[in-house]
């Protein structure tokens, strides 16, 4: 029943199929370096349509719009406005993506918590220029690794963590930053061998995932080609799904396995 929907990169086509064929489809997705719109521009639209007497517009998004999906900015830009807002939950990346590969984000005995992380960097840290909307700042966040403010960020998330001892660490858009990222969790003394796994289009017929030791992660999603989106999982709930206990099912020379 929507009259507009605005709708991001990553909704499928089967999801737009069921909406209104009657509705205004404006496309505001944000790609690697490359944005549609502004989130600003995505504000303002999304007021101006919801000011139009007797309009429902839909704010649609892939996974759950609050977790790094920039929902809680957009519900706060609106309230703000005197604009009703109603947000749907959704199923974020992690929960559907690890259940679906059958690696428990938390299990007794193996992991109590579990960390969620954007491999890009916050708007305050980015190059001039990046407008700071999570899912289009790889290429900011690639041109900032190197600075003094980028590594003590890396160093305070991994800090304190107990070295992913009883924890998961799961990492979305973090394809540029997964080299960087890796290193600074084993100088702080997580083990090189922690299991991990990076799950490109994940729940899709198109999904590929990898599985290697945290340390050999980087040049194995190299070798597989993986690009955005993919989903990181780092922590030895990894070991419990099937394709990893399947050691010599699949498994490269170099020491990794990649899965369709």
């Amino acid at each position: 029943s929507a009259d507009v929907i605005l709708y991001d990169r990553l909704v499928s086509e089967e999801i737009l199929k069921l909406c209104n064929p009657s509705a205004v489809m404006v496309y505001v997705g944000k790609a690697s370096g490359f944005h549609t719109r502004s989130q600003e521009e995505i504000h303002q639209l999304m007021l101006a349509f919801a000011q139009t007497p007797s309009t429902t517009v839909v704010r649609l998004k892939g996974g759950d719009p609050c977790v790094f999906g920039r929902g809680g900015e957009e519900f706060e830009f609106l309230s703000e406005r005197g604009i009703g807002v109603h947000v749907v939950p959704g199923i974020t990346a992690a929960a559907g993506i690890s259940a679906s590969v059958g690696v428990p984000l938390t299990h007794r005995g193996v992991a109590a918590s579990v960390r969620f992380l954007t491999g890009h960097l916050r708007a305050d840290v980015q190059a001039d220029g990046a407008d700071g909307e999570a899912a289009g700042a790889a290429a900011a966040a690639d041109a900032a690794l190197g600075s003094a403010r980028t590594r003590q960020d890396d160093a305070e998330v991994v800090q304190g963590a107990g070295a992913l001892k009883g924890q998961t660490l799961v990492v979305y858009m973090g394809l540029q930053t997964l080299p960087h990222l890796i290193h600074e969790l084993v100088a702080r003394g997580a083990g090189p061998s922690t299991p991990a796994m990076a799950v490109e289009n994940g729940t899709t017929e198109h999904e590929r995932r990898v599985f290697s030791p945290m340390h050999l992660l980087p040049d194995a999603v190299k070798s597989a080609e993986l690009r955005s989106p993919t989903l990181v999982v780092i922590g030895e709930v990894v070991s419990l799904s099937k394709e990893w206990r399947a050691r010599d099912e699949g498994w490269t020379d170099d020491g990794w396995k990649v899965a369709t």
